[in-house]
């Protein structure tokens, strides 16, 4: 048991630096600092890749647990594991405790990644704004020209019909 608490408090740890990093991603995501939001992305992908070597350990702790007490690992979750510590308090307390902070670490990081992805949903909508508006702006209305039979003959007033300008 003190192997799966251990490992749980250094989840939890890993998933502290996770929501720390999301919180500063998002001034990051505000501002388009494209720098720092890099950093702090690579930064996630480190603290991921502890989480997930956790997990395993977790899992291997839990497998472990599952052949002691002769059940099924699938049945073997924190919440059956805490209750079967019914006769030994102190590390159902421990357990209970660390599952609680776990869960709701979880979830703060949970709201802080929906708020992120909101932004950055919102920077992509005004990105696309902005691209249909330059396209807009190169499309000018046509010149009143009219040949003999009353027809317009005008031109479009700066469009360039060849695709991207590179010189712009």
């Amino acid at each position: 048991m003190e192997n799966l608490i251990t490992v749980l408090d250094g989840i939890c740890d890993e998933y502290d630096n996770l929501l720390e990093l999301s919180t500063q991603k998002k001034p990051a995501i505000i501002s388009g600092n494209l720098e720092v939001l890099s950093k702090i992305t690579d930064e996630e992908q480190i603290v991921a890749s502890r989480i997930n070597h956790l997990d395993n350990k977790r899992r291997e702790v839990i497998q472990d647990i599952a052949n002691v007490v002769n059940r099924d690992v699938e049945d073997l979750i924190l919440t059956n594991i805490i209750q079967m510590l019914e006769p030994r308090p102190a590390e159902q307390q421990k357990l209970a405790k660390v599952h609680d902070k776990l869960k709701t670490v979880v979830h703060q990081v949970q709201q802080i990644n929906e708020q992120n992805r909101e932004l950055i949903l919102n920077a992509l909508e005004m990105i696309e704004f902005d691209i249909n508006m330059l396209q807009s702006l190169k499309a000018a209305p046509e010149t009143a020209n009219y040949n003999k039979g009353a027809y317009s003959a005008g031109s479009v007033i700066g469009v360039n019909r060849n695709g991207f300008d590179a010189k712009q």
